[in-house]
This record gives structure tokens, sequence and C-alpha cells, in this order.
């Protein structure tokens, strides 16, 4: 199956896992609109279309700061509980609509206490929307296994604290820990006392590194913290001198031959400046290369995406197979959060035949 027999329509029948997507960065621009209007906050649009369209322009500045603070109006009506159960169900519902039978959620919980809710009460109201979501799309026939990953801000001083909260609720459908926020000047390893604490409690954990920071964040996030998969990691390619020759450096080594994830996000990367275009992203020569890398949409409002338009850009602008998409979506199923019965059981009996059955 070549790359130009692949349409839209088998795209979005193709069974789908992402594994970095942060809550905050994927309300539907009408709910956006709606909770605004009912606590009084001004938005740049009312219009659900004219915001959607704002976004995606203010994200594409090529700056990550500026990329960041377009989450002021998500964040601020994500304070309730109402709030934070609704867009929670709608995510589920969200991914479900667009084939993905696995994903994991991210947000910081110490984001969303201004309107005096604690970080546990948050994170119940996101489970409960969660949950109702997941109910709903197994009734409607669409089921999707849905995990939460919970954030530090590595900016302030709570990190332990939400990785203290992770491991709380780690029964409770919170499946690992990352650390997010503004990535230059803020090493991870300035966190170093909870990632001491997420391995003595043997709870995985990945950590947005190689976006904003190049090789030391890289090396940091995998040498000195630990971490299970990378955040973006665009920038392992500084490793690698000559990408068509593929040889690699010792870190770019350490971090294919260990099959340390890369959980890469194209659209997002082009927005940041991380990348040039689709065509020339890094995440397929990496993927020829033999390096576990997944596909993810970050933030599917502020991206104005979906995984279905990321991986029909890969086919469009980059060449990409239906074997190049079943490629990235086992990978991401092998470094998911989740038991290992559990991810082999997604992938031989969800996505290998669902696959098979939309060719």
């Amino acid at each position: 199956m070549t790359a130009t027999r692949v349409d839209a329509a088998v795209i979005r029948r193709l069974p789908k896992a992402v594994l970095h997507d942060h809550l905050d960065g994927g309300l539907r621009p009408a709910t956006l609109v709606e909770l605004a209007a009912e606590i009084g906050h001004t938005l740049p649009a009312t219009d659900p279309e004219e915001l959607a369209a704002w976004y995606f322009e203010a994200a594409n500045s090529g700056d990550l700061v500026r990329y960041i603070a377009t989450f002021e109006h998500t964040l601020a009506v994500l304070q309730t509980k109402e709030g934070l159960r609704r867009v929670a169900e709608e995510y589920v519902l969200d991914l479900a609509a667009d084939g993905v039978v696995y994903g994991e959620v991210r947000y910081a919980p110490e984001l969303n206490v201004k309107g005096g809710l604690t970080l546990g009460e948050v994170v119940e109201a996101v489970q409960e929307g969660l949950a109702a979501g997941m109910a709903k799309a197994a009734a409607a026939g669409t089921p999707v296994r849905v995990g939460t990953l919970l954030c530090g801000m590595r900016m302030f001083d709570r990190v332990r604290e939400a990785a203290e909260l992770a491991v709380a609720y780690r029964d409770a459908g919170v499946v690992g820990f990352d650390i997010a926020g503004a990535e230059d000047g803020f090493p991870a390893a300035d966190h170093l006392d909870a990632f001491e604490l997420l391995r003595g409690e043997s709870m995985p954990f990945t950590i947005h590194a190689g976006e904003a920071h190049g090789l030391p964040s890289i090396h940091q996030a995998v040498q000195v913290c630990g971490a299970q998969r990378i955040g973006h990691g665009v920038r392992i390619t500084e490793d690698i001198p000559d990408l068509a020759g593929g040889k690699l450096g010792r870190l770019a080594s350490w971090v294919r031959d260990r099959r340390i994830a890369l959980e890469m996000c194209p659209t997002s990367n082009l927005q940041t400046g991380c990348a040039t275009s689709i065509a020339e992203h890094p995440i397929t020569a990496l993927k020829e290369l033999g390096f576990r890398v997944t596909l993810n949409t970050d933030n599917r409002l502020v991206s104005g995406t979906t995984m279905t338009r990321e991986m029909s850009l890969l086919v469009a602008e980059a060449g990409w197979t239906v074997e190049d998409l079943r490629t990235v979506t086992v990978n991401a199923l092998k470094s998911a959060f989740i038991p290992f019965d559990e991810r082999t059981a997604l992938i031989e009996d969800v996505v290998l035949p669902g696959y098979a059955s939309a060719l």
C-alpha cells in the first residue's frame, strides 16, 4: 500500500494511539466560548470558528513562550469541578470520534486551583469526566482507553507535590507523570527529588525535553532524571550529524537502543519553530533510523489538529505509508504507561486487526 492510495476516510478509520496530549490545550472552541461566558471571562473572539482561527494564528509564532501564553483562556474556564468534568468528558468523546483507541491526557493540577479547588478535587473531577466519556464512547461502539499523566510545572516549586499526587491517585486512573512548562532556563534536574520519589514508587514518567532546549535537556531527562519517554525530543538530531548516513552519537544511540520513546508532535513543532516543514520534520528520518517514534497532537485546539490530520499530513507531505502509520501506533502502545498485558491486548486485538480491516 503506497501513500498515494491512503485517503482521509481510510486514515480516519485506522485505530490510533496518542501519548502526548494536553487537556487544557484541546478544548472544543464552542465549549470554551460557553464556559467563558458563564464566568465572565473575555475571549479574543466569541464565535467558535473565529476563536479556533485565533488560536491557530497565535500559536504560529515560532516562539514556545508565546505558544504557551495562549493557555490563559483555556485555563480560565478550568477552575471549577463542572468545567473540568465537562472538558474531560468531551476530550474522550473527541478522541473516540477521531479513531483513537488509547490516549494519555496530561495536565498540571496546580494550574486549576485558582477557584478554590484542592489538588485532589481537581484530579477527581477530571477522572469523573474521563470515566463518563469512556462509558459513553463504549456505549456508542467506539471504546477508547484513557490514562492520565499529572504534570509538574518546571518553573514553579510544586513539582514534588505533583509527583506525590500522581502516586496517590495511581489506582484511580493516573498512569504516569510529566514535567512541563518553559524548558529553556528551567532544567528538569532542579526537581530531582520528585523523580527520585517516582522511581522509588515504581511510577513511570516522561519529561518534556529537546524542544526549546537541545541535547543537554535530553541528556538530563534520560541520564540524570531517568525518564522512560521524552516529550518531543526533536533536537535529538543534534547528536546525529548525518541523518541520511545514520551515524549516531552516544546519546542518540542510548535513546534508540534502549527504546526510549520520542513523543513527537509535528504540527506543534512547526508552530514553535522546532521544525521547518512536515516534509522535513525529523520524525521521518528518526523512524527510518529505528528510533521508537510516536505521533501525537500535543494541543488539539492550539494547533488546530487531530490525529487524523497529523497522519494525513505525513502521508501527503512526507510520503508515509499505512505501514508507517501502523508502526508509530504500535510504538505508542508499546511505550504506554499501562500494564504489559493491556498494551499487548490493544495491539493484538484492536490495532493490528483494525489496520487489516481498514485496507
